[in-house]
């Protein structure tokens, strides 16, 4: 699973939110991206392992062929069948899923050798204590994989596109943003980008669920660089991802400084990956 199929990875991108099991191989296929990150940062041997916000466990599966032993565990039972399955299917019998809370972990001190936390800290309401229960079953010398995107960014505000590129968050607040997205996706779907096999807002409208709004940290780059710290948390490594439309329209010396730009950093960053012990 170290090799990045690209196109793979898209196919199954396009159908995930058919069903939880969809939305399980895509992130099976997906881990491949993450294991590469963790490669180039040094990290090749991942010893017991934590998938803290495993969704529908797919993530999990893929590290459990890369390791010794792992455990997923989500709030919701998500994977219940769909992770079991395809643990199954992979032949994969040195996993366990738990439902858990990550703000509660139900394990002792220094369990784990590898922490996973990918587009998870977005969805948990008290960071700190989340951040604290990983460092607290982490292994002295162990490793924490934070992955997240800042509120205000396309990726971290969790909202589908519009056909027009108008980021209405930024006028209408996020709140009411969310609002205008569920009347869309119900009522005048075709204004969207996205189909009902890549949209979860598309999707549920179709099996007439209603879309509950799960964004309630608003990660910034500067309250999550807090909360690692006050979680006793040292930085190995922060990798941030700026906007390729950033990189193509501002001169490369602008580009440079927007980590450093308070409120226009939390737009063009897409993307934050960090590497913690």
């Amino acid at each position: 699973m170290r090799h990045i199929d690209q196109a793979v990875i898209q196919s199954h991108g396009a159908i995930r939110f058919r069903s939880d099991y969809h939305y399980a191989v895509f992130e099976y296929w997906r881990s491949a991206k993450l294991l590469r990150y963790l490669e180039r940062a040094g990290i090749t041997q991942f010893g017991r392992v934590l998938d803290d916000g495993c969704g529908s466990g797919g993530m999990s599966v893929s590290f459990a062929e890369e390791t010794g032993f792992v455990i997923g565990i989500d709030l919701s039972d998500r994977f219940a069948q769909v992770g079991r399955q395809l643990a199954k299917e992979r032949n994969a019998k040195n996993i366990r899923f738990a439902q858990a809370n990550g703000s509660e972990l139900p394990f002792p001190n220094d369990s784990f050798d590898l922490i996973l936390s990918h587009a998870v800290i977005e969805h948990v309401s008290n960071p700190s204590d989340y951040l604290r229960e990983a460092r607290r079953v982490l292994r002295p010398g162990g490793r924490l994989f934070l992955e997240t995107a800042p509120y205000l960014s396309p990726s971290g505000v969790h909202l589908p596109r519009l056909k027009w590129p108008i980021p209405l968050y930024l006028f209408l607040g996020r709140r009411a943003a969310f609002q205008v997205s569920c009347w869309l996706a119900k009522y005048a779907p075709q204004s969207l980008q996205a189909t009902h096999d890549d949209s979860s807002f598309l999707a549920k409208a179709k099996r007439h669920e209603e879309n509950i709004d799960d964004l309630v940290y608003l990660v910034t780059l500067k309250n999550l660089r807090q909360h690692i710290a006050d979680a006793g948390f040292k930085l190995v490594r922060e990798d941030l991802e700026i906007s390729k439309l950033a990189k193509k329209i501002l001169p490369a010396w602008l580009v440079a400084k927007i980590p450093d730009i308070p409120f226009g950093r939390n737009i063009l960053i897409t993307n934050m990956e960090y590497i913690l012990t």
